[in-house]
């Protein structure tokens, strides 16, 4: 079950260049560690540390830059390596500047 907050945030990238992997309507997550950085990325955004559209900016950088550099074949594509990296240059530059969460 949702928080309004992950179903706001979910639904924000739905036909979006940032869409993550869905499968019978559900989201996919193929190891662990992707569905935890999954969750990080909208409890940290939930509670304030940054904007979801400050994270899903980032993210959408992130596979432009990927595809920029790969043949769209390439099995080495993951989409969650690519949310990592978003999450982690929000992240510091949300520590970098300061930012307090709201609540």
């Amino acid at each position: 079950m949702q928080t309004s907050f992950e179903h706001f945030a979910v639904a924000s990238m739905m036909g979006q260049p940032d869409t993550p992997p869905y499968a019978n309507g559900a989201l996919c997550f193929a190891e662990p560690w992707e569905r935890q950085a999954f969750g990080l990325a909208v409890a940290l955004a939930r509670d304030g540390h940054f904007e979801w559209e400050e994270f899903r900016q980032a993210l959408i950088s992130e596979i432009a830059a990927w595809e920029a550099t790969h043949n769209r074949s390439d099995p080495g594509w993951n989409y969650y390596e690519c949310w990592l990296t978003a999450l982690e240059r929000v992240t510091e530059a949300s520590l970098f500047a300061g930012h307090r969460p709201t609540g």
